[in-house]
């Protein structure tokens, strides 16, 4: 299955990790691995790099994701591509729902709420106990119940409702 969840602060990756069920492979920026901790730490606890500069690079991403996903593992991904840096939901981008689509993947939305309080953006280590945070996990979202019109209406029909599910979750406009 494909964890999708809205992303606010740094915070919510590790916070995502502990809480899962199962172990979860998350994609991020490859840009981490320019740091000396994070070159070592991201990839130990899961962390799989990708190169965002470009769509083919992206398409990589997607294709590594989906090996991931037919070996049986969770992937977690942020459909809005990067941190909300104004508290506001995003319009997210239709590579979850792509990766959906080519592996029959179900999406499980994931509301996160008050991660930003405990990381602000720009802040280098978490603050705990700086507010209640909550993870709601929402109503999976199957591909194969999107059948209507092209592979790009349908795309972006599934993302749509991932963002719906997610906005409903959390205190996001």
């Amino acid at each position: 299955a494909i964890i999708s969840a809205n992303h606010r602060s740094f915070f919510d990756t590790p916070l995502l990790m502990v809480v899962s069920p199962r172990p979860v492979t998350f994609l991020g920026k490859a840009e981490y691995m320019d740091k000396w901790l994070t070159r070592h730490l991201f990839p130990a606890v899961g962390m799989v790099p990708i190169n965002r500069s470009d769509g083919h690079a992206s398409m990589s991403a997607l294709t590594t994701a989906a090996d991931l996903l037919r070996d049986g593992q969770l992937v977690g991904i942020y459909p809005e591509g990067t941190r909300s840096r104004d508290g506001n939901l995003h319009r997210g981008h239709t590579g979850v729902a792509h990766l959906a689509i080519t592996t029959g993947a179900p999406i499980i939305p994931v509301g996160l709420i008050g991660t930003h309080h405990v990381q602000p953006i720009g802040a280098s280590i978490p603050r705990p106990f700086r507010g209640p945070v909550r993870v709601r996990f929402g109503t999976p979202v199957f591909p194969a119940d999107y059948r209507a019109g092209g592979g790009r209406t349908r795309r972006r029909h599934i993302v749509r409702d991932v963002m719906a599910s997610i906005a409903a979750m959390t205190d996001q406009s």
